[in-house]
C-alpha cells in the first residue's frame, strides 16, 4: 500500500504550472511538500492564505502562520493574507483550478461524503461544501477501505453527502481511479498491489482493463 507521503507525491503529479490549488485537511496538506521542480503553483487555504509553502522546519516555525486545519505552514514569496470572506469568494467564484480533498466515502455517481459520521466526533464541514460546489477539478485522496476492512468506494454513499456528482478522480492507498459513466475505472495500482486485491476491496462497480500499470516512485 502507498504511504501518506507517496499518496501526496502521486497527487502532486497532477499539478500544472500556474494552477491555484486548495489542499484539504489531512493527507492533501502533504502535497505542498512534493510540488514538482519547474512547476509554479499558488496554494490556497480557506482561512485566508494564498501562496502557502511547505511545512516549516523548526527554525521556520511561526505559531501564527497556520492553514485551515490549524497546522503551522510557511508562506512563499509573493504570498497574500486576507480574511476568510475573500478566501471563500475566490472559491465560490470558481477561481481554484484544482482541489484535493479527503473523504469517508465516494460512489460511482461522483458523490462524496466527507464531513459527518453519525455518532462520532469529526472536524465537520469546514470549507468542503464550498470547494466541491465551486471547483470543477477535484481529486479525492483517502484509504481504499476502513480500519475494519469495509470499502469506501461504493455504488451509493451511505453517509450524509458533502456534494453530489462532483468527483471524477480518486487516489487511494491501493490505486488511482477515475469515475466514468457510473463506474470506477482502474487506471493505476500501487506498487506490489494486485488487481485482485483492488477488486476485492472495491464495493462499487469497477471497470478493469487488461493491463493496469503500477505507479512509479523515485
Amino acid at each position: 500500500m502507498l504511504t501518506r507521503e507517496q499518496m501526496a507525491q502521486r497527487v502532486a503529479r497532477e499539478l500544472r504550472d500556474g494552477y491555484y490549488v486548495n489542499l484539504g485537511i489531512g493527507i492533501p496538506t502533504l502535497v505542498a511538500n512534493f510540488v514538482p521542480p519547474g512547476v509554479d503553483v499558488m496554494l490556497q487555504s480557506e482561512n485566508g492564505l494564498l501562496g502557502m509553502g511547505a511545512f516549516p522546519t523548526e527554525a521556520e516555525l511561526d505559531a501564527d502562520m497556520i492553514n485551515a486545519g490549524k497546522q503551522t505552514v510557511t508562506a512563499r514569496p509573493g504570498a497574500a493574507i486576507f480574511d476568510s470572506a475573500q478566501s471563500f469568494a475566490m472559491i465560490r467564484g470558481g477561481h481554484v483550478d484544482l482541489t484535493v480533498l479527503g473523504a469517508f466515502e465516494v460512489d460511482v455517481d461522483g458523490n462524496i461524503a466527507s464531513w459527518m459520521i453519525p455518532g462520532k466526533m469529526v472536524k465537520g464541514m469546514g470549507g468542503a461544501m464550498d470547494l466541491v460546489a465551486g471547483a470543477e477539478n477535484i481529486i479525492v485522496v483517502m484509504t481504499h477501505a476502513s480500519k475494519s476492512g469495509e470499502s469506501k468506494l461504493l455504488d451509493h454513499c451511505t453517509l450524509p453527502l458533502t456534494g453530489a456528482n462532483c468527483i471524477r478522480r480518486v487516489l487511494t492507498d491501493l490505486a488511482y481511479l477515475e469515475i466514468e459513466n457510473g463506474a470506477f475505472v482502474l487506471k493505476e495500482r500501487a506498487p506490489g498491489v494486485s488487481v485482485d486485491e483492488i477488486v476485492s476491496k472495491t464495493a462499487g462497480r469497477l471497470i478493469v482493463s487488461d493491463v493496469v500499470p503500477e505507479m512509479r516512485f523515485q
